[in-house]
């Protein structure tokens, strides 16, 4: 029998980019269930090919490339190549894009947009490449801050557009009041039609006006206010038991197996890469 290949994660925070999360994966196996992230993923295919689901296609990125997805879009990732697929993550939020922008007085068009999901710019692919080894190589803070700032600009100015309000439904008040109810009974949530009632809509109108303004029916976008809790707590170094519990996991099990799905690591390997090592300071 053959040995399965094992693969290789490495997550950590980068200080001095004022905690952008990077990621360093290696993938045999992985597949990621839809999910979404709050900032936005860019990502630079090292090794293999990757597929995935993103704005009602399938599509494929080989070596080289970089995928571009932006803040709360559904998608998906699993291999498209025998071998599996490397790649280089980054997965920074808002204020870490737009605040170059702002920098260079580029920010009044509000927040970039970027239409292609998978983008052929070897150029750009090497920068953000060179970018993600110096973090991960502990490269001081002066020449991770400038490569960061020449690589957003970069990539704005060529692949990115002007945000767009999307429209949010029919009901815009009755769907951010029902996000807020979910929001504050994450562990107990009420059921569509206590949900539906509370915003004066039937059950069947709400879900619908609901999936058309976030993409998602509520019991997903449950999900994913969960998991994205789930990383806030870890952050500050509370257990995944304990954070099964608060947040209305069945168990540990449950929250190791979705949280891996949507993020590639484990709930311990994350809280690991965000707590600081003793003596360690943030440079900011």
């Amino acid at each position: 029998m053959s040995t399965p290949l094992r693969e290789r994660t490495h997550l950590w925070q980068a200080p001095a980019l004022g905690d952008v999360e990077m990621l360093h994966a290696r993938y045999y196996q992985q597949r990621f269930a839809p999910h979404v992230h709050e900032g936005y993923v860019f990502t630079v295919i090292e090794s293999g090919a990757q597929r995935f689901w993103h704005r009602g296609s399938e599509h494929l990125a080989p070596v080289g490339s970089m995928v571009l997805i932006n803040p709360d879009e559904l998608h998906t990732g699993a291999t498209a190549h025998e071998a599996g697929w490397g790649y280089r993550g980054f997965y920074p939020e808002h204020a870490r894009v737009t605040g170059v922008l702002d920098e260079l007085e580029l920010g009044r068009h509000g927040l970039p947009h970027f239409q292609q999901s998978v983008i052929h710019d070897p150029g750009l692919a090497a920068a953000f490449s060179q970018l993600h080894q110096l973090s991960e190589a502990g490269a001081s803070a002066l020449e991770q801050q400038t490569a960061w700032r020449h690589a957003v600009l970069a990539l704005v100015q060529r692949h990115g557009h002007g945000a767009e309000a999307r429209a949010p439904g029919n009901e815009p008040v009755a769907v951010a009041r029902a996000r807020e109810l979910l929001e504050s009974q994450l562990a107990d949530p009420p059921s569509l039609e206590v949900l539906a009632a509370a915003v004066n809509l039937s059950p069947f109108h709400f879900a619908r006006v609901f999936r058309q303004a976030t993409g998602l029916p509520p019991h997903a976008w449950l999900k994913q206010r969960r998991l994205a809790r789930a990383r806030e707590l870890l952050k500050r170094g509370m257990g995944a038991a304990e954070v099964a519990f608060a947040l209305g996991f069945a168990d540990q099990s449950h929250l190791n197996r979705q949280f891996k799905q949507a993020y590639g690591v484990t709930p311990g390997a994350y809280r690991s890469a965000c707590l600081p090592l003793p003596g360690n300071r943030h440079v900011r």
